[in-house]
């Protein structure tokens, strides 16, 4: 999708940049697949803030997406392609030949009126169609990703995200993240062919503040122009340096660059090779 980039008529739009929607099918989602979101603003059942920076944001239904993908060897056509205020991704309205219908996120190249399938036994290589990943062949971008079979796609969800199929070698298959890192994944596990919609969104410069507080983003303030009360850089003279060793958050464990993998989980074995710095 293109992206639209405002003239400078004042100093919000200098700087503002917007996603413009065209071809998308303008309709209401499907009542019977959506549900209400109540925002917790990132308290918990005391009301007590445990995540910071959350809180408004529009008033918006949750779309059920379906990450499973487990209606196999029934056909399904895509009715419409529309816009989820949820995710990045643009998502899809399946009508399967049986009457069912379900929400999936729309690869890049799925249009409406074409044809979608899942299957553990006939293959056919098209954009949209999930199977196995013993089944596709070596090189081909997938998305949807799942991590153990019959749980779900966890990986490659975002907009223009994509995992390559690298080799499929014994029990497991070789993964390339959109990170560099390379992992193995149950060759049973399941995935989607083709890369996800709307590579675009990262190109976005949202210009002003409000645009966040419409996203559910609350302000976020340096801890630098805090007192030392309040953050451990807090305090000082003017431009201060924050006089420690290394950078901390507000609760004083070290931040930036440090690495938040916890040591020696199970799934360590499964990574080839690391993402790249």
């Amino acid at each position: 999708m293109a992206i639209k980039i405002y003239k400078p008529t004042s100093p919000a739009r200098r700087k503002t940049s917007v996603l413009l929607f065209r071809g998308l099918d303008k309709v209401r989602p499907l009542k019977s697949l959506i549900k209400a979101q109540k925002g917790q603003a990132g308290r918990n059942n005391q009301g007590k803030i445990t995540v910071r920076h959350q809180g408004g944001g529009v008033k918006r239904y949750l779309r059920l997406v379906d990450f499973r993908g487990d209606k196999f060897d029934i056909p399904g056509k895509v009715k419409t392609i529309e816009y989820d205020p949820n995710r990045n991704v643009l998502i899809s309205l399946v009508v399967y030949v049986d009457g069912e219908k379900r929400y999936l996120l729309n690869p890049i190249g799925l249009n409406r009126g074409e044809t979608v399938i899942s299957s553990k036994i006939n293959f056919q290589f098209k954009v949209g169609n999930r199977f196995p990943l013993k089944m596709i062949p070596p090189g081909t971008m997938v998305h949807n990703v799942e991590l153990e079979p019959e749980k779900g796609g966890k990986l490659a969800r975002a907009a223009g995200a994509g995992v390559i199929l690298m080799i499929v070698e014994g029990a497991y298959a070789q993964l390339k993240m959109p990170s560099g890192e390379v992992r193995l994944v149950p060759k049973d596990c399941l995935a989607t062919i083709g890369q996800l919609s709307n590579p675009d969104f990262r190109n976005i410069r949202w210009g002003k503040a409000g645009r966040m507080r419409h996203l559910g983003k609350r302000p976020t303030v340096r801890g630098k122009a805090m007192n030392p009360v309040d953050h451990p850089h807090g305090g000082g003279e003017g431009n201060s340096p924050i006089g420690l060793k290394g950078p901390k958050n507000v609760y004083g464990k070290k931040a930036l660059g440090v690495k938040t993998r916890r040591a020696h989980r199970l799934s360590d074995k499964l990574i080839l090779s690391r993402r790249k710095r």
